[in-house]
């Protein structure tokens, strides 16, 4: 056998190091974490920062509250009765006039049957003064003048004939009686004509008797009405509280009425943040069951008054299209805008220490080290704040919870 050739320097150095491979591997591995951490001592350690750049900045003012239309109507009963049937459901849209609850009505029919019939008596008594009274009393005035005229002229005749001697005292008293019974009853038929007449005491007695009875009958028509409630206007009934055979009286309220028009949102905003609200600022509004549908929404009322016992103040937006899915007493968020600046520098929340305290600070960095840089901010919005003085454009800042201190070198890394 021919005996193999002996190995090269080079090739029994790489056997060895393959012998001994895992030692090598992790020499190398603790030589590259030793480079690395030689690097964090040296340069520091890598920072996502947040850049100062220009842009658009809404100020914001966030608040939660409800829906609600700007009066409710409080419907209920206007006589006392017992309720025959009710004939809408709560949350159900209805129009104006439309029949609501319906009352028993048995005993008001009857008493509008009774009190139809009084006008009618009272219509026929005037008729009758008019058409046979008056005339009858007419007749008489013209008889009992007739009868005068006539004892008038025997008394004449009587009394020529007694100057003369013709005649006794006693044909002359008879005949003087006569004349006496003669103008009493012309008197007397002429105050029966008077009374019947327009505006004599019968007439004017029949004529109320009639008008009385008319107002009755109207009493009685509108009793009869209140028997039926409708709806006072258009609008969705967000509450009922009737059931058919219940008992009800006035006063009582048994549904509640969001009239159909302007839909208001009603929220709290914190005590802090008054001085920022004004009339007229535009704001956009999401229901908390739909946070990816959000409408507009303007500023129409401030309460002058603060809710001493949550520190917050009562604003109201009028919702000049509201959504279709928009429910009474819905929850809302609304974010009212009360400035907005185009341009300016901005940066991010998280990057501003202090915020609240009114000296506010952000870490910046110089040279590869943190150091502390005071800034003048202007408007706040939600996730960004505008930047006045202390920074530019290009700068960057270390936001809060990064672990780095003042004077610690950094290396910063843009996000």
């Amino acid at each position: 056998m021919t005996a193999p050739a002996p190995k090269s320097g080079f090739q029994s150095y790489l056997a060895q190091l393959w012998a001994h491979r895992w030692l090598v591997l992790v020499a190398l591995a603790l030589a590259t974490l030793g480079a690395w951490q030689a690097g964090r001592v040296i340069l520091g350690p890598a920072v996502v920062v947040e850049p100062v750049q220009r842009g658009d900045l809404v100020q914001t003012v966030v608040a939660s509250g409800h829906v609600e239309t700007p009066y409710r109507v409080e419907i209920g009963a206007q006589i006392t009765g017992m309720v025959a049937d009710v004939l809408v459901e709560e949350g159900q849209s209805v129009t104006h006039g439309q029949p609501l609850v319906s009352i028993a009505r048995e005993e008001l029919n009857a008493v509008f049957v009774q009190a139809h019939g009084a006008v009618a008596q009272a219509e026929a008594r005037l008729r009758q003064l008019t058409e046979l009274t008056l005339p009858v009393a007419r007749e008489n005035l013209a008889q009992a003048q007739a009868l005068l005229k006539n004892a008038q002229a025997t008394f004449d005749r009587t009394s020529e004939l007694a100057n003369h001697g013709n005649a006794t005292r006693a044909a002359l008293d008879d005949a003087q009686r006569a004349l006496d019974q003669a103008r009493a009853q012309v008197n007397a038929a002429q105050f029966q004509v008077y009374t019947a007449s327009p505006g004599g005491s019968d007439d004017v007695m029949a004529r109320t008797q009639l008008d009385q009875a008319n107002a009755t009958l109207e009493a009685a028509r509108s009793r009869l009405a209140y028997a039926t409630i409708t709806a006072p206007r258009d609008g969705v009934l967000i509450s009922r509280s009737v059931e058919r055979g219940t008992i009800v009286q006035p006063g009582r309220t048994l549904l509640v009425l969001a009239p159909a028009g302007d839909t208001q949102l009603v929220v709290d905003v914190d005590e802090r943040n008054l001085g920022m609200i004004a009339l007229g600022q535009p704001a956009l509004a999401s229901a908390d069951a739909y946070p990816n549908q959000r409408f507009a929404a303007k500023v129409t009322y401030i309460n002058p008054g603060i809710d001493i016992t949550r520190a917050t103040v009562e604003v109201k937006l009028t919702v000049p299209d509201p959504p279709a899915y928009l429910r009474q007493d819905m929850t809302v968020s609304v974010d009212i805008e009360t400035a907005r600046s185009a341009g300016v520098l901005v940066l991010p929340r998280r990057a501003i220490r202090d915020l609240q305290s009114g000296r506010p600070w952000v870490l910046a960095i110089r040279d590869g080290r943190a150091y502390r840089q005071p800034v003048t901010l202007g408007l706040v919005g939600n996730t960004r704040i505008e930047i006045l003085d202390g920074l530019k454009a290009g700068d960057a800042a270390i936001p809060e919870g990064a672990g780095v201190v003042i004077g610690q070198r950094v290396r910063p890394v843009l996000p």
